[in-house]
């Protein structure tokens, strides 16, 4: 995230807290395929959490850097598109699983990465770039915000498609302005951005019995 390891803490823990509420949110609704959608902002919190720890340590090649590489890169291809699978109405499960497929082969490929090479981070000023090595970079992106971003358009929900509409016009837009700190910056934002999360949390009904 822009700025310091102070703003990436603080971002964290107020989007951890919407995490939380979500979750209750949910929780009292009975929707047990919801609780994992409705925990997407507990880990972005954790992730921009542990990005301030990379901050503190300076950047490098350390734990805190893995830590945040796998978060942002092979668990959120798959957790968002299968956290959506399971919270969509049934109309909507079919034309979900391309995006399933999609973030499976996108974390793969990138746990393989992660697995065989090291991730380096760098303080450039006010923002944190990462070198991960990618074979077939543009295809693993395409497939990587198929799985996410695509996940949240194809989802039937007018919440969760606006949620998906800022994370996709975000990326562009992180892209354009900080293109060596594209992840950092796009994860960031989000983040920020799964406040809708807990609007759809609180929305939900209740299941029929």
């Amino acid at each position: 995230m822009c700025w310091s390891a102070t703003a990436d803490l603080v971002a964290g823990v107020g989007v951890a807290v919407v995490g939380v509420a979500s979750v209750g949110a949910v929780a009292r609704t009975g929707r047990g395929r919801d609780l994992p959608l409705a925990a997407l902002p507990l880990l972005l919190g954790a992730h921009q959490i542990v990005e301030s720890l990379v901050w503190r340590a300076g950047g490098g090649p350390g734990p805190a850097t893995l830590a945040w590489a796998v978060i942002a890169l092979p668990l959120l291809a798959l957790w968002v598109p299968a956290a959506v699978l399971c919270a969509a109405p049934r109309t909507a499960r079919r034309r979900l699983l391309l995006p399933l497929a999609a973030g499976l082969a996108t974390s793969t490929a990138l746990a393989y990465n992660l697995a065989t090479h090291q991730v380096t981070a760098d303080i450039r000023g006010h923002t944190v770039g990462y070198t991960v090595h990618l074979s077939h970079s543009g295809l693993i992106l395409a497939g990587y915000l198929l799985a996410t971003v695509g996940s949240l358009l194809l989802s039937g929900d007018r919440r969760l498609l606006l949620f998906g509409i800022l994370a996709g016009v975000g990326a562009p837009v992180c892209w354009a302005l900080w293109r060596l700190e594209f992840v950092s910056t796009w994860c960031a934002l989000a983040a920020l951005c799964s406040l809708v999360l807990l609007h759809w949390a609180r929305g939900r009904p209740l299941p029929r019995h």
